[in-house]
């Protein structure tokens, strides 16, 4: 990512089924995989998503960045099929070829999950949509200092042998600063799950892609693993490991972080 490493919008938003997802399911937190769920939460629930990232970056040649940061994400389910949420980073420090401590900028987001899948049916998907907006309170070099607003197509397949598929797509309208405008951005994603351990233990692999988020920059590519455990049915811990394959994106990054769901 650029050198004042801004946390893509689509991925504070997801800082924020079954056949019949009135019935209680173990947790499914959107984190630390890029991608996320079409699955939403049942009416009344709430699950709040926090973790630690710590990622750094060489800058061409020059002094490398290393970012730390707290995130936090509110995730409300409305109804069955919609949830509503808010995600951002409460404390993010650089070091590097500029140094700042302060908060980070601020997600609104939404998924309504408007396809169900069919028990047996490995290819029929739930498939849901996730608008989001990133409101710019953080100052530079930590924000941008713009606001940046899109959305994704979520599709989740449960496949044999225990495992699961989540793909993402979509476009993100990016702020600019120099010159002052905005940038489209695509966007694209997909996570491949397996359960190690039935309900309690699933590993993932992840591959994502972003055009240019700033005039004059590449596209980018990543990967990343990482594990999520279920302690109980609503608490979850997860660990992730990323790194670049192409264009502006961290060297590595670890993140790791624990998921609560209160159910009414």
């Amino acid at each position: 990512m650029p050198s004042a490493r801004r946390t893509p919008p689509w991925l504070l938003a997801g800082l924020l089924v079954t056949a019949d997802p009135v019935i209680a399911a173990e947790i499914d937190p959107d984190r630390p995989d890029v991608t996320n769920s079409a699955r939403t939460l049942r009416r009344g629930a709430v699950q709040i998503e926090t973790g630690l990232e710590y990622a750094r970056a060489s800058l061409g040649g020059g002094e490398s960045e290393r970012r730390f940061s707290v995130q936090a994400a509110l995730r409300l389910g409305i109804t069955d099929r919609l949830e509503i949420g808010l995600a951002g980073e409460p404390l993010v420090r650089l070091r590097g070829a500029e140094d700042d401590t302060g908060h980070g900028d601020l997600a609104l987001g939404g998924k309504y999950r408007f396809l169900d899948s069919i028990k047996g049916d490995a290819w029929r998907p739930d498939l849901g949509v996730q608008p989001f907006l990133k409101l710019p309170i953080a100052d530079a070099p930590i924000g941008s200092g713009r606001p940046d607003f899109g959305a994704q197509l979520l599709a989740s397949f449960d496949l044999p042998g225990d495992v699961g598929l989540d793909i993402n797509a979509g476009l993100a309208v990016v702020g600019q600063t120099r010159p002052r405008g905005y940038l489209l951005q695509a966007l694209a994603s997909a996570s491949l799950q397996r359960d190690l351990i039935p309900e309690r233990l699933v590993a993932f692999a992840e591959i994502f892609f972003a055009s240019r988020e700033q005039r004059g920059e590449r596209d980018r590519l990543s990967a990343d693993v990482g594990l999520i455990y279920r302690l109980t049915p609503t608490l979850a811990l997860d660990a992730a490991v990323e790194t670049s394959l192409a264009g502006p994106a961290p060297d590595y990054a670890v993140r790791a972080g624990v998921s609560v769901r209160f159910d009414r």
